[in-house]
């Protein structure tokens, strides 16, 4: 495996075990709470461009973006006024950074994220959509691009910008944050007796 990583795809790795791959030289990572991950890919999927690299592993997806992208997220973030005061469940790994290397593909094609990812989220990293065979795997990875360099409805050989995708994933990290956040308030609302005065 630590050969394909490094031979085949030009990704170094840290020495040890579990293969370990290098984050901030060929790509940066940014890192999500599965349940929005998928939300958010299930999204960029309708709108036809979503073709880049994605792991799971224990819960939280990980998605593959161009190196140089995690320095870039704060300010992205407060941009797109995604800033403090909310606090997302997103973060970025870069330069400097670690990603344990996923073993393999899932089993199953990915027909709906949502499906494939429960069956693969526990234990190890798995790729619920691997990178490319070759070196040129990091073509496919988000990047910011210049106004209007990309097809406004996305196509499935280019992936969508880094802008439209952090803001996709951030939706959704605020959507589930709210569903969770409701459906606890409504199960204590159901538990409390009636107060007559």
């Amino acid at each position: 495996m630590r050969l394909w990583y490094e031979n085949v795809l030009g990704w170094p790795t840290v020495p040890g075990d579990p293969v370990r791959l290098v984050v901030g030289v060929r790509f940066d990572v940014l890192d999500v709470p599965e349940e929005a991950g998928v939300a958010a890919l299930e999204r960029l999927e309708a709108s036809r461009c979503a073709g880049f690299p994605v792991a799971l592993c224990g819960g939280r997806m990980r998605l593959l973006v161009a190196a140089g992208s995690a320095a870039e997220l704060p300010g992205l973030l407060e941009w797109l006024e995604w800033g403090a005061p909310l606090e997302l469940d997103l973060t970025a790994v870069g330069a400097g950074g670690v990603m344990e290397a996923p073993a393999s593909a899932p089993t199953a094609p990915p027909v709906g994220f949502g499906a494939c990812a429960r069956d693969v989220s526990q234990g190890a990293a798995v790729w619920l959509r691997p990178p490319g065979p070759e070196r040129g795997a990091e073509a496919s990875l988000p990047t910011l691009s210049a106004m209007g360099t990309r097809n406004a409805l996305g196509d499935r050989e280019s992936p969508p910008d880094l802008v439209r995708l952090v803001n996709t994933v951030a939706t959704q990290i605020h959507r589930v944050r709210l569903r969770h956040a409701g459906a606890a308030a409504a199960g204590k609302t159901d538990s409390q007796p009636l107060a007559f005065s």
